[in-house]
C-alpha cells in the first residue's frame, strides 16, 4: 500500500537533511554564498525593426512614381553626343562620388553608399515630377529629356550634401522623408529667385551647396543627440575605409568641370569652355593648397587624409557659385586658393566648436565642404560684377538683389530645414540608439562582423549568471530527491535503485 506524506511532513525532511549537510564543502558554498543579483537586462544588438515603416513607404513611392510616369513624354529632339557625355559625368558625381566620400566611417560603408543611392533616385524622381508641374497645367504633359534629367539630378544633389550632416545618425525612412521634403524646399528657392529676383536658372542651381549645408546644419542641430560631445564609439576611420572616402572625392574632383559648365547654353561654346577651364583651375589649386594647410595645421606635419577629401573639392564649389563672373583664370585661381584655405581651417577647427558652442553634429563637415566654399562664391561673385560694371547705379542695384538671393536661400532652407526637423526627431520613425549609430549592423546584413569590447562584456556577465544559476538548481534538484528518498516516497524507490 503507498504511504503518502503531507506537505508538511516533506519540507520539515529537507530542513533535516540541510542541517544534517552543513559540513558537505560543496553544499555549504551553495547555501551559504552571497545572493545572486541578476545583471541588468541586455540592450537589443539590433536596432528597431523597420520591416512596417521602410518597406511599405518604398512601395507607396514606387507606386505614385509609376502612375506619374503615365503623364510624361520624352521630348523627340536630337541628342547632341557631348550632352549625353555631360550626363554621364553628373550621373557618376551623383551616384559614385557623393555615395563613395562619405564611406570614410569604419562601420558605416554599406549604410554611406546604399543610402545615398537610395536618396539620389528617389529625390531625382520626386524633383522631376515637381519640375513638371507647370507643364502638366498647360500641356496635361510632364516633358521629359536629358536636360531636364540633369537639372533633377543638381536638385537632388542639395539632399546629398544634407545626408552627410546627419550621416549614420538617422535610419533610412528618415533619410527619404528628408530628401521627399527638402527637394520641393530647394524647388521652391528657385522658383522664388526666378519669379521675384530674376535670377538667372544658372545661378540658382548653384546656390545648392549653401541651401543643402544649412539645411543639414539645421537638421543636425534639431537632431542632437545627448553625449555627441564625448563623441560615438563607433565614429572612426582607417586606412581601408580612408581610402575609399577618397576614391569618391577623386570621382567628384574629375567630373566637377562637367558639373559647373553643364547648364551653361550650348549656343555659346567659348562660355562652356571658359566654365570648365576656370573649374579646373581653381580645383587644381586647391588641392595643393588643402595639402600645404593640412600639414600647416597638423600637430605632427603630416596630413591629414579625412582633412584633404574634403577640401580638394572647395576651389569647384566656390567657382560654382561665381561661375558667370569669373572670366579671367587668375581669378579662378585666387578663388580656388582662398576656399581651400577657409575649408581646411573649417574642417580642423570650425567642426568642433560648432559642436561644443550650437550642439550641431556634423558628420562629414558640410559646412567647411559646402558652405564656406559657396559663401565665398556668392561673395565673389558680388565683387567681381560690381568690378567689371562701370554704371554704379547698375552696381548697386545688382549688389541689393545679389544680398535678397542669399538671405532668401538662407531663409528658405533653415525654415524648412527646422520644419524637416522636428518631423523627424518624432519617436514614430523609430530612429537608432546612440549605441547603434554609425553602425552598418542597424539596417543592414553583415557577417563576420566583430562584436566590441563591451558586447563582449555584457556577453559574458550574462552567460557567467545563467550557469551559475542552472547549477544551483541542479544541486538543489538532488538534494530535494535524497531527502523524498530518504523519507521513502515509493514513487523514487525505482529511480534510485
Amino acid at each position: 500500500m503507498t504511504e503518502m506524506f503531507s506537505d508538511r511532513q516533506i519540507c520539515i525532511g529537507v530542513q533535516q537533511l540541510i542541517k544534517s549537510r552543513a559540513g558537505c564543502a560543496h553544499f555549504q558554498t551553495v547555501v551559504e554564498s552571497e545572493p545572486i543579483q541578476k545583471p541588468p537586462p541586455m540592450a537589443p544588438r539590433y536596432a528597431p525593426s523597420l520591416r512596417s515603416r521602410l518597406g511599405p513607404l518604398l512601395l507607396f513611392l514606387l507606386s505614385g512614381f509609376i502612375i506619374s510616369a503615365f503623364y510624361f513624354e520624352i521630348r523627340d529632339e536630337a541628342i547632341p553626343r557631348d550632352k549625353y557625355a555631360e550626363f554621364q559625368d553628373v550621373n557618376v558625381m551623383v551616384v559614385l562620388g557623393f555615395g563613395f566620400l562619405c564611406t570614410f566611417l569604419v562601420r558605416h560603408g554599406f549604410s554611406s553608399s546604399g543610402f545615398n543611392l537610395f536618396v539620389a533616385t528617389i529625390a531625382t524622381q520626386w524633383a522631376l515630377i515637381l519640375m513638371g508641374i507647370e507643364s502638366w497645367y498647360d500641356k496635361r504633359r510632364i516633358l521629359v529629356d536629358l536636360r531636364s534629367i540633369l537639372v533633377a539630378e543638381m536638385s537632388a544633389a542639395s539632399a546629398l550634401i544634407s545626408l552627410g550632416a546627419v550621416l549614420g545618425k538617422v535610419n533610412p525612412v528618415q533619410l527619404i522623408l528628408l530628401a521627399l521634403l527638402e527637394v520641393p524646399a530647394f524647388i521652391l528657392n528657385e522658383w522664388v529667385l526666378l519669379s521675384l529676383l530674376k535670377v538667372r536658372p544658372q545661378n540658382n542651381i548653384m546656390l545648392l551647396h549653401i541651401f543643402g549645408a544649412f539645411f543639414g546644419l539645421t537638421l543636425t542641430w534639431i537632431l542632437h543627440r545627448k553625449g555627441s560631445q564625448q563623441g560615438f564609439e563607433k565614429e572612426k576611420f582607417d586606412k581601408k575605409s580612408g581610402l575609399f572616402s577618397m576614391l569618391g572625392s577623386l570621382f567628384l574632383w574629375m567630373f566637377w568641370p562637367t558639373f559647373n559648365s553643364v547648364l551653361v547654353d550650348d549656343r555659346f561654346p567659348e562660355r562652356k569652355l571658359e566654365a570648365v577651364c576656370s573649374t579646373y583651375l581653381a580645383l587644381a589649386v586647391s588641392a595643393v593648397t588643402a595639402a600645404s594647410v593640412s600639414v600647416l595645421s597638423s600637430a605632427r606635419g603630416k596630413l591629414n587624409l579625412i582633412q584633404m577629401q574634403s577640401c580638394i573639392l572647395a576651389g569647384g564649389v566656390a567657382v560654382g557659385a561665381s561661375m558667370t563672373a569669373v572670366h579671367q583664370p587668375w581669378e579662378a585661381m585666387a578663388i580656388g586658393f582662398t576656399a581651400a584655405v577657409l575649408s581646411t581651417t573649417g574642417f580642423k577647427y570650425l567642426k568642433s566648436h560648432m559642436l561644443l558652442a550650437f550642439d550641431c553634429h556634423d558628420t562629414a563637415a558640410t559646412l567647411s565642404t559646402h558652405g564656406l566654399p559657396g559663401l565665398l562664391g556668392w561673395f565673389a561673385h558680388l565683387i567681381l560684377e560690381i568690378k567689371n560694371c562701370d554704371d554704379h547705379t547698375v552696381a548697386i542695384r545688382f549688389a541689393v538683389f545679389h544680398i535678397c538671393t542669399l538671405l532668401v536661400t538662407i531663409t528658405i532652407s533653415l525654415t524648412t530645414g527646422a520644419l524637416t526637423g522636428f518631423l523627424l526627431s518624432l519617436n514614430f520613425w523609430r530612429p537608432p540608439q546612440n549605441r547603434k549609430c554609425f553602425d552598418d549592423q542597424a539596417f543592414w546584413e553583415v557577417s563576420g562582423h566583430p562584436l566590441s569590447a563591451e558586447e563582449v562584456g555584457i556577453v559574458y556577465i550574462h552567460t557567467t549568471f545563467y550557469r551559475r544559476v542552472i547549477l544551483d538548481k541542479i544541486v538543489l534538484c538532488l538534494i530535494c530527491l535524497q531527502v523524498l528518498q530518504q523519507l521513502k516516497y515509493p514513487c523514487l524507490e525505482a529511480y534510485f535503485k
